[in-house]
């Protein structure tokens, strides 16, 4: 096992033997011991386009906010408009530091007697401690259930039906970014219809010490294994949600870049109070200088995070992400460029090694699922 940048040994998930007896390479992602692959990163994106797999996704961060003044505290932090929202829903927003920077993207969750928010492994104690500072003074109290639960992301075109075969309960007719909360052996069981791969599926957040025992019943074991469902690794992940054109935290977002310039004004509600409004109004009034877009570039090489892109020989921009995708079967990168060369169509030029390979933007996503699958 690698040690953390600190010293410290990484953290494990609830499933940490899980991933060793079905034979994961087994990597240190921001803190926490994680699988990056167990049959082959291709394999894995490949079967999740076409089936179901397991991930997962317990390093994540999973906080419990209660109180009169919860509600509040999170719209006050949240770009998105939180205001008379119905328990059951979920909601993708960006908590953003005063001048705009993006602080992380988050899910959150309204439940009859509280809120749930779902944030970055990497970014949980920073989170926390924004949460704390500004719920001083408030009827606020926050949980942090990390460590007493457990996520998994059941996703592909049959994930809700292997989810039925193991609740019994039909999760077809969960709308996009809800939940449901249901007793299930006599545990609480919370499944949000989310994800993060481009494709149909579920969320699940159980008890921690459940989930070894029930993810047979999903996954089957190691010497029979289930017939439509695998499991699969952060490598996969990174590669689905990068066709999906979903921005990752470290890569697409930081507290460099605004929600605005991110391409993410849908999550972003300019007409309320928040902390980051108004350096964004007055972007929005000035208009974007760069633009998160989409490349394809020639050939099969991958633009890696942090080459340089160019336009008539002048440097323009930035690669966030790259990958040769397994979907498409073509080399795809997200980039930030000026907003002059950000339009569709526009020829561009990646570095790549000591060489410039020719590049166009296209439209985002990448890739979406067949319609009705």
């Amino acid at each position: 096992m690698t040690a953390t940048v600190d010293g410290a040994a990484p953290q494990r998930t609830p499933l940490y033997d899980t991933h060793l007896e079905f034979g994961a390479r087994m990597v240190e992602f921001a803190g926490w011991s994680m699988p990056i692959s167990f049959a082959g990163i291709i394999e894995e994106h490949q079967h999740t386009r076409s089936a179901c797999s397991v991930f997962d996704v317990s390093h994540m961060g999973r906080l419990v906010l209660t109180g009169s003044g919860a509600g509040p505290l999170l719209n006050r932090v949240c770009t998105r408009n939180l205001s008379g929202a119905e328990p059951g829903r979920s909601f993708y927003s960006n908590i953003c530091r005063e001048d705009g920077g993006i602080l992380d993207d988050v899910i959150v969750s309204r439940f009859e007697d509280s809120w749930g928010l779902v944030c970055n492994a990497s970014n949980r104690d920073k989170i926390v401690a924004w949460l704390d500072r500004h719920r001083q003074g408030t009827d606020v109290t926050l949980r942090d259930e990390t460590a007493a639960t457990a996520m998994l992301a059941v996703q592909g075109p049959r994930a809700i039906d292997a989810a039925r075969e193991v609740a019994n309960q039909d999760f077809s007719t969960l709308k996009r970014y809800h939940f449901r909360s249901f007793e299930f052996m006599g545990l609480r069981i919370i499944v949000y219809r989310s994800g993060y791969t481009g494709e149909d599926g579920l969320e699940v957040v159980l008890p921690a010490g459940a989930v070894r025992m029930l993810l047979p019943r999903l996954l089957g074991t190691k010497d029979k294994p289930h017939a439509v469902v695998r499991p699969a690794g952060l490598g996969a992940r990174d590669t689905l949600r990068l066709e999906a054109a979903m921005p990752l935290y470290g890569h697409e977002l930081s507290e460099e870049v605004d929600s605005l310039t991110a391409d993410l004004a849908w999550c972003v509600d300019l007409s309320k109070d928040f902390i980051g409004a108004e350096p964004m109004r007055q972007l929005a009034a000035r208009g974007l200088p760069r633009r998160r877009v989409g490349l394809e570039v020639e050939g099969r090489r991958i633009a890696r995070q942090h080459a340089a892109v160019y336009a008539d020989g002048r440097a323009m921009g930035t690669v966030t992400s790259g990958t040769l995708s397994p979907t498409l079967d073509r080399s795809i990168a997200m980039a930030y460029v000026e907003a002059g060369v950000s339009a569709p169509g526009t020829a561009l030029e990646v570095e790549i090694g000591s060489k410039r390979a020719a590049a166009k933007v296209v439209k985002l996503p990448f890739y979406k699922r067949p319609a009705g699958s």
